[in-house]
């Protein structure tokens, strides 16, 4: 094997198959961030697919020139919406048992079941006011 492919084009071998890689992650990149922008209307979009589609590089190239720094403006803001998304169902799901008005609204639903009796709800109602 060592004497029919040298170690050398092994490394360019690599090199090759990494930078496909990084190719097609870059593309992918692009496209989604083609379609997820909100500024471009419908037909931005399309000649901007179009134009990378027909010539990958260049096109590539003038994008990143074009809108890649409102790509990271963007990306930043998608990811705090998805942080603000996920701290708003978190506190949902967990509740917040010390808020008082949680507190007094489940009071009142208990008592309105017959479940406390009305000494019960104004001891336990004096106690979250306090």
């Amino acid at each position: 094997m060592e004497t029919d492919y040298p170690l050398l084009n092994l490394f360019f071998t690599m090199l090759i198959f990494f930078m496909f890689f990084i190719w097609i992650w870059l593309l992918i990149v692009i496209f989604g961030d083609i379609f997820r922008s909100d500024d471009m209307g419908g037909w931005s979009k399309a000649l901007w697919t179009i134009f990378i589609i027909i010539v990958p590089f260049l096109g590539v190239l003038i994008y990143l020139i074009a809108r890649g720094g409102s790509m990271q403006r963007r990306r930043m803001a998608d990811i705090a919406q998805a942080q603000e998304q996920q701290r708003q169902y978190i506190q949902n799901v967990a509740g917040s048992g010390d808020d008082p008005a949680n507190q007094l609204q489940k009071l009142a639903d208990l008592h309105k079941a017959g479940v406390l009796t009305d000494e019960e709800f104004a001891a336990q109602k004096a106690k979250v006011l306090s």
